[in-house]
């Protein structure tokens, strides 16, 4: 994929909990869907081939009844340390419900003295695709999503 510059946007959060069980949080199945999702939303399934080369499906539902499916390809895994992945072209929303479409996004956990800082960095294939998935609240609602997470890691 070819990345122009100025196409990036990246935000963290600092956890009050292990990089181990931040991780977990990130990639286990079960726990992922009790938080995905900006405020409001649910999901319906969800499932993790955590290798290189492997997929990830989730059914996210909105509050208004529809489902958006997010579906991305693992690039890059270093246990507790880093994911890489990208989504499928699927164009029908350009926010692609936490993966855009066209974007590679690297999660990172940080850890120092107990607490964990993630980092999520999406690279986009353009400025207009930044933009787009921007408009579409990918920042707001990652911002919501990390909010939930934080919840169950402290409320599991």
């Amino acid at each position: 994929m070819s990345i122009a510059e100025n196409t990036e946007l990246s935000f963290s959060r600092v956890f009050d909990a292990p990089r181990e069980l931040v991780w977990k949080a990130w990639t286990d199945p079960q726990h992922i869907m009790q938080w995905w999702g900006p405020k409001g939303f649910s999901n319906s399934s969800c499932e993790s081939d955590l290798r290189v080369g492997g997929a990830f499906r989730l059914n996210m539902c909105a509050p208004d009844g529809n489902t958006y499916p997010c579906n991305g390809i693992f690039r890059e895994i270093v246990e507790p340390e880093r994911i890489v992945y990208d989504s499928s072209a699927d164009e029908s929303h350009p926010c692609g419900a936490g993966l855009p479409p066209r974007s590679l996004v690297t999660v990172t956990f940080a850890e120092q003295n107990g607490k964990t800082t993630l980092t999520l960095h999406a690279r986009f294939e353009s400025e207009a695709r930044r933009d787009a998935a921007n408009a579409a609240g990918f920042s707001s609602s990652w911002g919501e999503c990390l909010v939930r997470l934080e919840d169950f890691l402290t409320h599991p």
